[in-house]
């Protein structure tokens, strides 16, 4: 056969390559419950669909390149659902899947190709940082940026024309906690972690000893810093999650999310849809049940549920259409925004604009969290981000009041005069500056120790405060389109997003939060 020796030298090569790190390092990574890199993309992406890029990638240290095979990173293109995706995987195997020169210009390029060419990225993370000794001294440091006076810049930062997925599938320090911090949507696997520096690092130069679940576990990342959207027990669950948060995405910002069937049953709870919301009107419940009813069946796919808990922001499907959906939740703080719920929220009207998503809002809350804690985390500051962000947005918009709608809250839920194409209350609905009980003691007294709540005069003003709460006061004057009943909720919805469809721009919006930072 012609050119038997180099085709022979090609097969050699590709053959100790798909060694990785070699049989040792491999079975160290099975044993601790873990995939290799290119495990994990076979797993995810439809079989046989990957066309690795930069497969003979090796370090540009001298002696270094058989210890490093793809560079520790094997990226290139495959398909999910038959829609074609850019994957990065770090190659824990070679070196820790440290960065590098070379490795950093191909996840450079595969990232600007990505946006270029309209395709969503998946990086799946499992790495320790920059390589050392490669990143030393000046040469090393300033050679790092790509080879180029913007190649940094394209690698380490991100407008918003396709979707970016980061997974956490084990210790991600540096380069995949900064990917991670410039993505749409992160998932991490319970026992991986995640930071800018890892313990070794931290005991070496802090003399702090911690450990990797203290520093950057799932409930640091879910519950208290929010830079993880969802937690999953395994990986198998985290590829199937990936999958499913891809359903709800275009595959760029210039197309309309992808439409699905509408599944049997949606909508048949709509007539009990009033046994979930109490009549006594200060006992708490749970907005997500009278979402399910409105929503199409199973659809809802919540962001962010252990953070900034008072307010639900979920993706949803309601008559086959992709639906973003923030709605207060009762079940904590009374409803009761806190910075937290407030950071969360702009991240998703960041996310539901750059990706032509409409939002619906559901009011339930009695106002911000106020106070001196509140004062101490820039809650003024918050509450005008939060305004700003959705002045900027360009997407369909549809506000129905539930029940509580007070004070500024009731604005930053696109309430009147905020830009809602529908809004609309059911007749539970209170519309106040303050709760009314609290608006009858200013007004009696205002001293909650010298109010008689049994007095006549109290009840009366307490009576009185209740009924101007009410929304009819609101539709006469056309601050709200309409009342309507609760069961007609979900064909309202359906209908008011047909007409709200922008049939000049084919439902594209103008994607104002593209470039806005939604990392806390």
């Amino acid at each position: 056969m012609n050119f038997k020796n180099k085709l022979d030298e090609l097969f050699e090569k590709r053959k100790k390559i798909l060694e990785m790190g070699g049989p040792a390092k491999i079975e160290r990574q099975h044993a601790r419950g873990r995939l290799t890199a290119r495990e994990r993309i076979d797993r995810l992406l439809d079989q046989g669909s990957f066309m690795e890029i930069g497969m003979f990638n090796h370090s540009d240290m001298p002696g270094m390149e058989e210890k490093t095979p793809a560079d520790s990173k094997v990226g290139g293109f495959g398909k999910i659902d038959e829609r074609e995706v850019v994957i990065l995987a770090n190659d824990f195997t070679v070196m820790a899947a440290t960065s590098s020169r070379i490795a950093g210009r191909k996840e450079g390029e595969l990232k600007v190709l990505a946006a270029r060419r309209g395709h969503p990225v998946i990086y799946l993370g499992e790495a320790g940082g920059a390589r050392i000794p490669d990143i030393m001294g000046s040469k090393g440091l300033s050679s790092f940026g790509g080879g180029y006076f913007e190649s940094y810049l394209q690698i380490m930062s991100r407008v918003r024309q396709t979707p970016m997925i980061t997974g956490i599938m084990g210790e991600c320090y540096g380069m995949p906690t900064w990917m991670a911090c410039l993505s749409d949507f992160v998932v991490q696997v319970k026992g991986s972690a995640m930071g800018v520096s890892g313990p070794r690092v931290l005991s070496l130069a802090l003399g702090e000893t911690v450990t990797d679940e203290e520093l950057g576990g799932w409930k640091v990342h879910a519950e208290i810093t929010g830079n993880v959207d969802y937690v999953v027990e395994n990986e198998t669950e985290c590829f199937e999650v990936i999958r499913r948060y891809l359903s709800y995405m275009p595959s760029h910002n210039n197309e309309s999310p992808p439409e699905a069937g509408v599944p049997e049953g949606s909508g048949e709870d709509m007539g009990r849809v009033l046994d979930f919301l109490p009549e006594k009107r200060n006992r708490a419940y749970d907005m997500q049940q009278i979402i399910e009813c409105i929503v199409d069946k199973a659809s809802l796919f919540s962001i962010k549920s252990d953070f900034g808990k008072s307010v639900l922001t979920v993706l949803s499907r309601i008559g086959g259409k992709v639906a973003g959906i923030v709605a207060n939740q009762p079940m904590f703080n009374a409803g009761a925004m806190d910075t937290d719920g407030i950071d969360k929220v702009i991240s998703f009207l960041c996310l539901c604009d750059s990706f032509n998503i409409p939002i619906l809002f559901f009011h339930d809350t009695p106002g911000f969290m106020v106070g001196k804690e509140a004062e101490q985390k820039r809650v003024a500051a918050r509450v005008m981000n939060y305004m700003n962000a959705l002045a900027l947005l360009t997407v369909p918009r549809i506000s129905v009041i539930v029940r509580k709608s007070y004070g500024m809250a009731f604005w930053n839920m696109c309430g009147s005069g905020c830009g809602a194409d529908f809004l609309v209350a059911w007749p539970s609905a209170e519309m106040s500056f303050v709760d009314p009980a609290i608006a009858a003691n200013v007004v009696y007294g205002g001293k909650a120790s010298a109010v008689d709540q049994n007095s006549e005069e109290w009840k009366g003003l307490f009576k009185q405060m209740i009924e101007d709460a009410s929304p009819y006061g609101a539709a006469g004057m056309h601050n709200i389109h309409d009342v309507i009943d609760p069961k007609e909720t979900r064909d309202y919805i359906i209908r008011a997003l047909e007409v709200a469809w922008n049939k000049r721009s084919n439902g594209i919006g103008e994607h104002r939060l593209a470039n806005w930072p939604t990392k806390f």
